[in-house]
């Protein structure tokens, strides 16, 4: 099952058929919001607002593990994220959409980045983070409705909630990046975890601070602004998506567990063995 994780300004699916609003605990506390099952397309789905209904979660402190495990533990085995990306690169212009190949982890620590650990070890292999049948997926129908779409970019995730200083935006310039945003990581890495093929659809809001013209430097307001113009875009693109059959699910995604666990099961007590089999689905 496909699932949606909507972020700044996107917390509903215009046109979805809500077949239900579930509420799930998990081990790992409460997700941000309610998870949606519902219809769009000729697909069944299910949505999860990143930010909660309300935006009432800053960036680090989203409870990404709740929510990756929730969707997982409700059938979820592919995501897309919707995300607002600040451009490191003059070609990508803001209204732009990205879908980022890969990710630079420059939070600090404070977000639970594993659902390993506490009594069971395990290194997830995180070299291609993000499912090239999706990316590929979305990047073939944005094509054929002329939607400006970047692919193969790299996304530099910063801890926030502040907007970045000119020294840092430029040292993730320098660094290969091309996006920055405030929420992918540990997003994408937990989605591996679980197993499950993930990619975002990243909205270009502005050049972040790096240009010399400070009239280009990125502003809350100028976020909102532009964002809420491009995801008529983007629900396009979705419509578009769930319309079609979805993408394939990678074998090597869907079973990355099989060789990054070192703590034997025997080992673990009910309530890991619980969680774990959940994961492993």
């Amino acid at each position: 099952m496909l699932a949606i994780i909507g972020g700044t300004g996107v917390y509903q699916l215009d046109g979805l058929e809500v077949l239900d609003n579930i509420d799930v605990q998990t081990p790992f506390g409460a997700p941000s919001a309610q998870i949606v099952r519902g219809r769009m397309g000729h697909q069944e789905i299910l949505f999860l607002a990143r930010h909660g209904t309300q935006h009432t979660h800053l960036p680090h402190e989203i409870n990404y593990r709740a929510n990756i495990f929730a969707l997982k533990s409700l059938g979820a085995t592919q995501i897309i994220g919707i995300s607002a990306v600040g451009s490191l690169r003059e070609q990508i212009a803001p209204g732009d959409l990205a879908v980022p190949e890969q990710y630079f982890d420059w939070t600090r620590g404070r977000r639970a980045a594993s659902f390993f650990g506490g009594g069971i070890a395990a290194h997830i292999s995180t070299a291609n983070p993000v499912s090239g049948q999706l990316a590929r997926w979305i990047a073939a129908h944005a094509g054929r409705l002329g939607i400006t779409l970047h692919g193969g970019v790299t996304y530099a995730c910063v801890e926030g909630p502040r907007l970045g200083t000119r020294a840092e935006s430029h040292f993730l310039r320098q660094a290969g990046c091309d996006l920055v945003g405030m929420t992918n990581v540990p997003e994408a890495f937990l989605a591996r975890e679980a197993q499950i093929c993930y990619a975002t659809i990243g909205i270009a809001t502005d050049y972040d601070c790096w240009m010399e013209d400070p009239a280009q430097h990125v502003s809350v307001s100028s976020i909102f602004t532009l964002y809420r113009q491009s995801l008529e875009k983007v629900r396009d693109l979705l419509v578009a998506l769930l319309n079609d059959d979805r993408a394939p699910e990678e074998p090597e995604i869907r079973s990355a567990l099989a060789h990054a666990m070192l703590t034997p099961e025997s080992a673990l007590n009910e309530e890991q063995l619980d969680w774990l089999a959940v994961l492993k689905r």
